[in-house]
């Protein structure tokens, strides 16, 4: 700042000096981050928390077995403790078709800040970043990924650590997986009794590489299980029903499996400060979508990589079609929400049935969100590459 600007500054008055300066001091501090002499812990940069505060550790990780894999291209992502109401619920492990070719999946995890416990929510990536080095088992034993990996846009499955049909799916190997780490099923990182492990450096790097949030088939198996009583750890104490299944959101139907063996729950959940969660950023989203606004944005069309030029620029312009129809959709739905709340105001209705309006506006948000869910799945499914066939045997040569 010029000196004569300085003192303009000092001139005017306290209230309007405060602001100037506080306007200042962030200027500086974006400086300072942007020139990388101001640093963040890389697990805040790799990834972000998504609003949610508590003082009581999550329970122990169940024991269960590992679903058998779908189809080809899907990768397995662990099971986890989540929060809401109050109490702790079990999200399954499921598999989940991959948005893009050679992404992998990052594990959510929770972490011990000083005076609560934080979650930082997993992420898509090209590579497999810091996840608290909880050990999650099936490839996901606290550093890296060692169930699979891509080659020329296909994803091969590592048979020692998941359990896959190789008379459906022929993409796979066999690679002994030596787990270094201490087996424990402790399920947080940090605190009193949490796994301590830090990012390498490689770890680190990954904050820098894309990200793509969770599917939104993901965010609707979350949903499904907050919204199962029996997935609550005041119900199933720490032993989950449910534990696993083989496609998201589906819970009750064949190969869904039980946890095996339950894990040790800590004392009744409480809340941080004033009985409320405490967001970790202002642009947290509420856990449950009540109007399409509030609904996460739409992902932008994967970019392919098949390896079939014309396949794949097909695929983009349906993947772009479908997006513009489902942006129109989320409007028209929110627009008809907008012109109920104004006719609920004009008839100055109570608050009952304004209640039971937002009821039946969540319930539409769902529906239009599974829906969206669907078609895209369906659109990801028709775009992987058909599973090679092997060769028939070739018959044994007559003799003369």
């Amino acid at each position: 700042m010029a000196p004569a600007a300085l003192f303009k500054t000092l001139e005017r008055p306290a209230s309007a000096r405060k602001v100037k300066i506080m306007r200042i001091a962030r200027l500086i501090c974006s400086m300072l981050l942007a020139v990388g002499l101001l640093t963040v812990p890389a697990q805040f940069r790799a990834q972000v928390a998504v609003g949610i505060s508590v003082r009581i550790a999550p329970p122990e990780l169940p024991i269960y077995e590992q679903p058998v894999c779908p189809g080809e291209g899907y990768i397995w992502t662990p099971g986890y403790w989540a929060w809401a109401d109050n109490d702790y619920y079990w999200v399954p492990g499921t598999w989940v078709l991959a948005p893009e070719v050679g992404l992998f999946w990052t594990p959510g995890y929770w972490a011990w800040d000083g005076g609560s416990f934080i979650f930082y929510e997993g992420y898509w990536g090209p590579v497999v970043g810091f996840y608290g080095g909880i050990n999650y088992g099936y490839g996901y034993f606290g550093r890296g990924y060692e169930g699979g990996r891509w080659d020329n846009g296909r994803f091969y499955y590592n048979r020692s650590v998941n359990n896959v049909n190789i008379t459906e799916i022929h993409n796979v190997y066999n690679t002994t997986v030596v787990n270094n780490t201490t087996v424990t099923r402790v399920s947080y990182n940090g605190g009193n009794g949490g796994i301590n492990v830090r990012p390498t450096p490689q770890e680190e790097a990954t904050a820098h590489e894309r990200h793509i949030s969770p599917v939104p088939t993901q965010i609707q198996h979350v949903q499904a299980a907050r919204a199962n009583p029996e997935m609550r750890a005041s119900s199933n104490q720490g032993q989950p029903p449910v534990a696993a299944t083989p496609k998201p959101g589906d819970f009750r139907g064949g190969g869904v499996v039980a946890a095996r063996e339950g894990g040790a729950v800590h004392d009744s959940p409480a809340r941080t400060e004033n009985n409320a969660t405490r967001p970790e950023n202002n642009g947290a989203r509420p856990t449950t979508p009540i109007h399409p606004r509030d609904l996460p944005p739409t992902e932008r069309p994967p970019t392919p990589n098949t390896g079939n030029a014309k396949q794949d620029q097909k695929y983009q312009q349906q993947q772009k079609k479908l997006q513009a129809q489902q942006d129109k959709e989320r409007q028209k739905l929110q627009q008809k929400q907008e012109q109920d709340h104004q006719r609920m105001t004009q008839q100055k209705a109570d608050e009952a049935k304004k209640q039971q309006l937002e009821q039946q506006h969540q319930q539409q948000t769902q529906q239009l969100q599974q829906k969206h869910a669907q078609q895209q799945q369906k659109l990801r499914e028709r775009q992987q590459p058909p599973p090679r066939q092997n060769p028939p045997p070739k018959p044994p040569k007559e003799k003369p």
